[in-house]
């Protein structure tokens, strides 16, 4: 693989200087959706599959960027002078919204660069792409200039990245999954305190089975910022009974006795999601440290449920794969995972119905949504690092 990118680069950009090789993972959530922007709990991991970096530096302030997944588009120069976010998505608002962080953050990229990606992960699938390329290009930066930060600033100044720069207003589950992954386990983390630990994943007899429904969506123009902002006005009315810091700080039975305080029904079922979401995950890892995998499962089917009717994020493709994968004897839990509206769906499934899964959801999904998804067998993978 190293060999392929370093010599596509040299077609690209020329074959002389100093070529290095990056990779940052992609990440799935288990459980535990969008609880991280509301003060509670995940349990992500990074995935095996990411995005590759392949970069030189240069000598003057030039910044060229090809990508081989949007070959039609070539090269495409931009300079540190003009670290703008441009109107039109372009996926060069990710490296240049990190370059631009890291400058916000005292730390200035002196020289410009040529910089080359390849990813295997399915663009606009909800397994965070832009948090991997944004963690990627953090962790060149520190490489290739010195920049003293650890994995987690790297996660942190993707966040500040995509939402200052970008304009998208993530919490900071997918930076910090893919910045602090570790293979074979899951990151547990507190995302109001930062506070994490690793747990093991032994799904002995069971693989992880993503779904991709390839309904391709962008967050900055779904809804995504609407439900933020509909559980920051449900905080702000229970706030207005109760001494809370975020909806993670309400048990179930906490958030029944001030659910009166929100003013607007839409705006309980949001915020009943967040409190009851941030349970199920507290429950989930218990779950997990007691190899009781069936009630993991159980659990992940309750998010998905908690999704599609009190939060509406999810849709006919996502329901469609979910219900389907519900269908199949040897799945333990099926749920989508990410922002919603489109993307991916993560299921539990044991060994040896896997093939059987593939097939039989792969067919009822084109029958009923006219067109087919996509599915991969994932392993758990680390964090970034340089390849060559």
């Amino acid at each position: 693989m190293q060999e392929k990118l370093i010599a596509k680069f040299k077609e690209i950009f020329g074959k002389e200087g100093d070529i290095r090789v990056y990779f940052a993972p992609g990440r799935v959530n288990l459980i535990g959706e969008h609880t991280d922007y509301n003060g509670g709990h995940v349990f992500p991991c990074a995935l095996t599959i990411g995005t590759y970096g392949v970069v030189r530096k240069r000598e003057d302030n030039k910044l060229r960027f090809y990508s081989m997944n949007f070959e039609h588009l070539g090269v495409i120069e931009s300079s540190l002078d003009q670290l703008k976010a441009e109107k039109k998505a372009d996926w060069t608002n990710y490296p240049k919204g990190v370059i631009w962080a890291f400058d916000k953050k005292g730390m200035k990229t002196e020289h410009g660069m040529d910089l080359m990606l390849f990813g295997n992960i399915p663009n606009g699938s909800g397994l965070s792409s832009s948090a991997s390329v944004e963690v990627l290009t953090g962790y060149i930066l520190k490489d290739l200039f010195g920049f003293e930060v650890s994995n987690q600033d790297l996660a942190l100044i993707g966040q500040y990245a995509e939402n200052n720069f970008n304009g998208v207003n993530c919490g900071i589950m997918d930076q910090f999954a893919i910045a602090m992954g570790k293979a074979g386990h899951a990151v547990f983390l507190d995302t109001a305190t930062l506070k994490y630990e690793y747990a093991p994943l032994e799904m002995k007899g069971s693989k992880i089975v993503i779904s991709c429904t390839n309904k391709k969506r962008g967050l900055g123009d779904s809804k995504y910022n609407e439900r933020r902002s509909e559980c920051e006005t449900a905080l702000a009315e229970i706030q207005e009974t109760v001494g809370i810091e975020t909806l993670g700080d309400l048990t179930e039975e906490q958030f029944e006795q001030y659910k009166s305080a929100i003013k607007d029904e839409t705006r309980v079922k949001r915020a009943k999601h967040a409190v009851y979401e941030n349970q199920r995950t507290l429950k989930a890892v218990e779950a997990l440290k007691n190899n009781d995998v069936k009630l993991f499962g159980e659990l992940m089917n309750a998010s998905h449920v908690s999704l599609r009717d009190d939060y509406e994020v999810t849709g006919e493709e996502l329901d469609t794969m979910v219900e389907e994968a519900w269908k199949i004897d040897g799945v333990i839990g099926s749920r989508m995972t990410g922002a919603g509206f489109g993307g991916c769906t993560v299921s539990i499934v044991k060994d040896e119905a896997v093939d059987t899964f593939i097939e039989k959801v792969g067919k009822a999904y084109k029958e009923k949504i006219g067109y087919p998804g996509d599915f991969y067998v994932v392993e758990i993978g680390d964090g970034p690092s340089r390849l060559a």
